[in-house]
């Protein structure tokens, strides 16, 4: 066997290994097909070998892992549902969480989870039974907000994406873990007149006596789990990350409940006016300067062209004329906060650009890394694993890290009072 075969074996290996997936899991990392992992199993064993360029992206992959859990005695279990980059995740891992399954679908998403937790989260949730899904003490899932969105459609219970919590109500029903977490825009408490989150809120609590439409698209499994009622006492609050510490405008509503079958004698209504009490308490400092990297720092490459500038003023002029502030925004240093960072931030940067006149260029798009910060993500949060385009759509996507941080401290402390979860041991 020649030496380029035996490094390029060694090489395939060794980074799965260091990365701690199967085959098929790094398989489905390089963007392989599901059923490719004979295609690694063929590199490792040095019957054929990568492509040029798969070689390269093989090269490229961190095996530095900075959120790996490494915990050897857990307090909980916990399952990470439309995970996106994992935000969600993070506090509950830090307050010796164990997560026992995570599920996204997105590729790119993927990928930079996996290069943050060494775990490849399994895809569509539609597709995973109840019956694959461990036992777990929390249930957290951020999911998907478009069909609730004022950027979005606005259809709802009537978009598949508005859909995706009956799979969340199935998994409750099936598994009856003792809490769960749930995050959306703030608009779903306004759509639809309030009616939809009168019905969500209504299935949690099993007080739900309306048909559910045929119409509406849903697994079956998830239908028939609508003729089991629920039992948890449900909360909820529109939280802004500027209380919190993170220099955003962003609001977001956070939906907490206990299952009222496990906590007997306790009292989980009065638990959760304190919970949310204590959130609604909160102010911090904001300051930009906090996230922002010197102009003089910044890859050019960030600064928007005279031509795009040129669209944006023409755009925020058409827009004053008609009597609507829609338009781009500027901020520096000594700006308190920035607007909401949306997945759309991509394309033009046009809600969130830096001024730069110190330096006499044109204002720039925020960096990778000031997305994270501006999510209140830790700094060794690795956001080189997609391009630039993915990971300003994954961060417009995310949550506000502290302020998830804030609600699962206060949640962890109702479970621990009750003395229903014991230590886990590995």
């Amino acid at each position: 066997m020649s030496k380029a075969v035996l490094d390029y074996r060694r090489l395939v290996k060794s980074k799965r290994e260091n990365l701690g997936l199967t085959q098929k899991e790094f398989a489905e990392l390089l963007g392989l097909k599901d059923t490719s992992e004979r295609t690694i199993s063929g590199w490792e064993r040095g019957e054929h070998s990568p492509t040029k360029r798969k070689l390269e992206d093989i090269k490229n992959l961190s095996t530095d892992i900075p959120f790996k859990d490494k915990t050897r005695k857990h307090a909980f279990t916990f399952i990470d549902l439309f995970a996106g980059i994992g935000g969600i995740r993070l506090p509950f891992q830090e307050l010796k969480g164990k997560c026992v399954l995570t599920s996204e679908w997105d590729k790119f998403s993927k990928k930079t989870y996996a290069a943050n937790f060494g775990e490849l989260p399994r895809g569509d949730i539609t597709k995973i039974s109840c019956s694959e899904i461990p036992e777990h003490d929390v249930l957290l899932a951020g999911f998907p907000c478009q069909a609730f969105s004022q950027a979005g459609l606005k259809k709802g219970f009537m978009d598949t994406r508005g859909t995706m919590f009956f799979e969340i109500q199935r998994i409750l029903t099936s598994r009856r873990p003792k809490a769960f977490l749930l995050e959306n825009v703030k608009q779903l408490k306004g759509h639809d007149k309030g009616r939809t989150l009168e019905s969500i809120l209504a299935i949690l609590k099993g007080e739900n006596t309306k048909e559910i439409p045929d119409v509406i698209p849903m697994s079956e499994e998830a239908r028939n789990s609508l003729r089991s009622q629920l039992n948890y006492a449900v909360g909820y609050r529109i939280l802004k990350a500027t209380d919190f510490g993170v220099p955003q405008k962003r609001e977001r509503i956070y939906i907490v409940g206990f299952d009222r079958d496990q906590f007997p004698g306790v009292d989980l209504d009065k638990k959760l006016d304190e919970l949310f009490n204590d959130l609604d308490s909160r102010s911090a400092y904001t300051s930009m300067k906090d996230v922002l990297i010197k102009n003089t720092d910044v890859d050019p490459k960030y600064t928007i062209s005279d031509k795009l500038l040129a669209g944006h003023q023409r755009r925020l002029k058409e827009h004053k004329q008609k009597g609507n502030g829609f338009g781009f925004s500027v901020f520096n240093k000594d700006s308190e906060y920035c607007n909401t960072i949306s997945a759309r931030y991509y394309k033009d940067g046009s809600e969130v650009l830096i001024d730069q006149i110190d330096i006499g260029k044109n204002p720039r798009k925020l960096t990778p890394r000031e997305c994270a910060r501006i999510q209140g993500f830790p700094e060794e949060f690795n956001v080189n694993a997609v391009s630039d385009v993915q990971i300003y759509k994954q961060f417009g996507n995310s949550v506000s890290v502290p302020v998830i941080r804030e609600i699962a401290k206060l949640m962890i402390n109702v479970l621990n009072t009750s003395k229903l979860v014991s230590m886990i041991q590995e």
